[in-house]
């Protein structure tokens, strides 16, 4: 599928970009070969391959489950207007 420069103008005033007269063939001419690769993808034979959820399978590296902080609930729940068996109160907003 080739682009003509009516397509790209009609692309251009979609997307909400000014090109000049001068940049109208440039730029015909590179959504022109980046659909020319798409086409080239789209033409190698993929049956029998799996997709990849990432290209390099990898995994993330984990650290450690331990207690690096210590416990301030009693301190950051002394400034709150109620609380009640360590846990905050609140007004009921639905019934």
């Amino acid at each position: 599928m080739a682009l003509e420069r009516s397509d790209v103008e009609k692309i251009a005033h979609l997307a909400r970009l000014g090109l000049n007269e001068a940049d109208l063939p440039r730029t015909t001419d590179a959504l022109n070969s980046i659909l020319g690769l798409v086409d080239l993808m789209q033409a190698v034979d993929t049956t029998g391959i799996e997709p990849l959820a990432h290209p390099l399978e990898a995994s993330q590296r984990l650290r450690a489950d331990q207690v690096t902080e210590r416990n301030q609930r009693d301190t950051y729940q002394a400034i709150a207007p109620a609380v009640e068996n360590g846990l905050y109160l609140v007004p009921k907003v639905i019934e």
